[in-house]
């Protein structure tokens, strides 16, 4: 059976609106053009998974159950609009975090915890795949791992875009998730049009 290419996704900034510790369905929103960005990424052949930090609920402002509700809203509404995710992997703790969740992990970005997990379940090809993400940590576990990298401008992302580019990470830089997929749209078309 062959590797699989994947689009990893960071949650909060790059699929949805940022906003701090959320875990209620009525605050969720989806980032502009995203919907229609995921279709054309699974046209191109893409499958995607998520790979979040969850320290809310380590720090103890929802629960894993909230966070799982909500998660479970996200996976289903994608799926009336044609878009499969295929698992959702996220860390709880938190350096800081409250009981069991206090803890310094490898899931938790930027280590690669989740990240190996994902490429073992799903025979990720990781020369072929992308990461996007709205922060360094999302970026560094990918590139640690030879999975390219693409820093969104949206949720933290302008605040972040300064330190990726002295980073050295090589990282592609676009406004938003609808330019990455124009980006591998056009890169396809150049491919088949030689």
């Amino acid at each position: 059976m062959g590797k699989n290419k994947f689009v990893l996704l960071d949650r909060d900034g790059v699929i949805n609106v940022e906003k701090s510790y959320l875990y209620k369905i009525k605050d969720f929103e989806y980032e502009s053009g995203v919907i229609e960005a995921l279709k054309k990424l699974a046209d191109s052949g893409y499958r995607f998974a998520v790979i979040t930090n969850q320290s809310g609920i380590g720090q103890g402002y929802y629960s894993e159950e909230d966070f799982l509700k909500l998660e479970k809203y996200i996976e289903k509404d994608l799926c009336k609009k044609g878009i499969k995710i295929e698992k959702t992997y996220f860390c709880p703790h938190h350096p800081e975090g409250k009981g069991n969740y206090r803890k310094n992990c490898d899931c938790r970005k930027p280590g690669t915890g989740n990240f190996l997990k994902a490429i073992e379940e799903f025979n990720i090809d990781i020369k072929n795949s992308y990461m996007i993400g709205d922060r360094i940590t999302d970026l560094i576990p990918a590139h640690k791992l030879g999975i390219k990298t693409v820093l969104v401008r949206t949720g933290y992302g302008k605040k972040n875009e300064e330190k990726v580019k002295e980073s050295g990470l090589d990282s592609i830089i676009v406004n938003n998730i609808s330019d990455f997929a124009d980006y591998i749209e056009n890169c396809i078309e150049k491919t088949f049009s030689k």
